[in-house]
């Protein structure tokens, strides 16, 4: 069977727009993947970067639930660890009360920036290494117990709870409690196999699981050629190469790499990105089905498609969903 198809939004700033803008664009993107028929769309928190306005995320998922009628809305993820346990369930709880059977939450444990803005959001540095109870404690909030501190709304909800990765201590984890997992090979694509593996040995039934249910991250740009989606794809490379030089911005316009970056950055650039699929539907479908093969059980592919042409970015997700319901 194919994987389920999903997407996820980083609610990109183009270059010359506003936050304002993005959420726009968002709203109209997951319109077009609600029509188009994929799974679930996820915003992901990040603070301190230009590029980014999905900092306040539970805002936005309120924002683009309230846009659409049945896909799934979810953050992927919020980053646990700046944030007390309760205020997470309450803002889900009120989120599911809402939008019923239709809310998502996947956790990391990164902080989502760099450590002067970690410490601006009040972040314990150690919280990282106290992540398990963490968890535990925002799930607690969600069961029917009497406790002397309950979630209201959060208390007795059915919030399916994912753990995010980029390393392997969180696909421990996930197995361990019986999750479903996700792994960022988006931009980490280094331990995506032994991750999965991880995941798969540890995992342990639970109420939420009876089998592991793994997810895995993946950049797409689907054009009506192949030379199109390699150029759309520019706007992505070009942000890692920011990344590299110590400069961040916004999404800025695709453009000839050539004339960029010199061997060393496009070797780390493509490296980071290795799991970038791009060209036209044919190609990427390809791609992708390979990609798929080369691994045990991916039961779900979340695909990020930054594209500063907002029209070619609705008709790449578009493009993608047609390549899928083909080889149905």
């Amino acid at each position: 069977m194919l994987p389920k198809l999903s997407v996820l939004d980083l609610a990109p700033v183009l270059e010359g727009e506003t936050p304002a803008d993005a959420f726009l664009h968002s709203r109209a993107l997951i319109q077009l993947a609600e029509k188009c028929g994929y799974h679930r769309y996820w915003v992901a928190e990040h603070h301190n970067m230009e590029g980014i306005a999905s900092s306040a995320t539970a805002v936005l998922i309120c924002y683009l639930a309230g846009a659409t009628n049945k896909i799934r809305v979810g953050a992927g993820g919020i980053m646990l660890p700046n944030h007390a346990p309760l205020v997470i369930a309450e803002q889900f709880g009120t989120l599911e009360s809402m939008f019923p059977g239709r809310i998502d939450l996947g956790l990391g444990r990164a902080p989502g920036t760099d450590m002067l803005t970690a410490r601006a959001l009040r972040r314990d540095e150690a919280g990282a290494y106290q992540f398990d109870e963490l968890v535990d404690e925002l799930m607690s909030y969600f069961d029917d117990e009497h406790r002397a501190v309950i979630a209201v709304p959060g208390k007795g909800l059915n919030i399916p709870i994912w753990l995010l990765g980029s390393s392997l201590y969180s696909a421990r984890l996930a197995g361990v409690l019986g999750l479903p997992f996700a792994f960022a090979s988006h931009f980490a694509p280094d331990l995506l196999d032994d991750a999965i593996d991880t995941y798969h040995r540890n995992f342990r039934p639970s109420q939420f699981l009876d089998a592991p249910y793994t997810m895995v991250s993946i950049n797409a740009f689907v054009a009506d050629t192949d030379d199109e989606g390699e150029f759309l794809a520019s706007s992505l490379y070009q942000q890692f190469l920011g990344m590299i030089r110590g400069k961040r911005g916004k999404t800025p316009a695709p453009t000839n790499m050539d004339e960029l970056w010199n061997e060393e950055e496009k070797k780390q650039v493509l490296h980071t990105l290795k799991y970038t699929f791009a060209g036209s539907k044919e190609t990427v479908y390809k791609q992708i089905m390979e990609f798929i093969a080369q691994r045990r059980a991916v039961d779900e592919i979340m695909v990020n498609g930054p594209i500063y042409d907002q029209e070619k970015r609705r008709r790449s997700f578009e493009l993608l969903a047609q390549s899928f319901k083909e080889q149905a």
